[in-house]
């Protein structure tokens, strides 16, 4: 395969490297990813997130074994090894049916390469026009609130929430974003943080729990998020905290937008209670580990319930910004994502 270079993914000589993203913001670290069990464990530890990517890093990895000689059938059982890793994001499970079609072809090594790579440069043009749509919705001098991240990071390309971001930044239409930092792994405060600093776009960190009152005082405009997998009805799942920003947004009269590309639809899913939510580790709540060491605050036999993800119906989202375009309570409930 080609040489390749994403924010988060790197092919050179046929080996598959991603960003580390439990190392950042203190530390840049690639890290090999070239079997499918190194693969999941990074995606389990959310060394690789982001519904896009994750769906990306699966597809090229899948490329690359092709290369390496296995023959179609471990072929396909790295494949559903692969789709069980993340069961939410529903990305991954929509590149791996391409990546299964082109598997299915007679001569299947290169079709997995050219699917792989068209996946690749497809992500990066949906990024883009879902930018360009989106930034269309953000009035001059906005101060707006977003969750996780959604940025290169996340993508092959400008990202999705983050990408509308720092579309309107440089149209010069940003005051301030307010950062939460997002549990699980405080991604917001490890990973947007960050991103927004590298773009040069003004920002402030802020825990989660501090939103209402922000809102209260009319110091937010807008509320910008990505999504994971959205549903036939327009429900949304996406990462936790995100419905009681919906909710809030809601209460104080404040648009609430969902940033994704249509890899994340799913007609086949109902509604958000089909959805299925990972459920996290108890450590990441009751504690904190890194390079500094560990530390734990709550009691060692404190029972803990840590969701990955909630779901904010879609009567709490004022707009679905598409890569086709801006997509309106009215036209979901019509049906529109329901629509094959």
């Amino acid at each position: 395969m080609q040489t390749l270079q994403t924010t988060s993914l790197r092919v050179s000589e046929n080996q598959l490297f991603i960003l580390d993203q439990q190392a950042l913001p203190q530390a840049s670290r690639w890290l090999e990813a070239n079997s499918v069990e190194s693969l999941v464990g990074h995606i389990h530890a959310l060394r690789v997130r982001g519904a896009p990517l994750i769906g990306l890093s699966a597809s090229l990895l899948l490329a690359l074994l092709a290369e390496r000689g296995l023959t179609r059938d471990a072929l396909l059982q790295a494949l559903e090894i692969l789709r069980a890793s993340r069961p939410t994001a529903v990305n991954l499970m929509n590149n791996l049916d391409r990546m299964k079609l082109a598997l299915a072809e007679e001569d299947f090594v290169p079709a997995l390469v050219t699917e792989a790579l068209r996946l690749i440069e497809e992500d990066k043009q949906l990024c883009e026009s879902i930018a360009v749509a989106g930034s269309e919705l953000v009035k001059p001098g906005s101060r707006l609130l977003t969750h996780c991240n959604t940025g290169g990071l996340a993508t092959a390309g400008v990202g999705t929430a983050i990408g509308v971001i720092h579309r309107a930044h440089q149209q010069g239409k940003i005051a301030n974003v307010w950062v939460d930092e997002t549990r699980p792994l405080l991604q917001g405060g490890r990973l947007t943080a960050w991103e927004l600093g590298e773009l040069g776009v003004p920002y402030q960190l802020i825990t989660d729990s501090m939103a209402a009152s922000l809102m209260a005082k009319g110091e937010v405009d807008a509320v910008w998020v990505g999504a994971d997998r959205i549903a036939a009805n327009g429900d949304v799942a996406n990462k936790i905290g995100t419905y009681s920003l919906a909710v809030l947004a809601k209460y104080h009269g404040i648009p609430f937008y969902v940033a994704a590309p249509q890899t994340t639809l799913d007609s086949q899913c109902p509604n958000g209670d089909a959805i299925p939510i990972e459920q996290r580790a108890a450590s990441e709540v009751t504690g904190v580990a890194g390079s500094f060491g560990a530390v734990q605050w709550a009691p060692e036999d404190a029972k803990v319930y840590n969701p990955a993800f909630d779901v904010t119906p879609a009567a709490l989202i004022s707009g679905w910004v598409l890569d086709t375009g801006v997509v309106t309570p009215e036209q979901v409930a019509g049906g529109i994502f329901a629509i094959k």
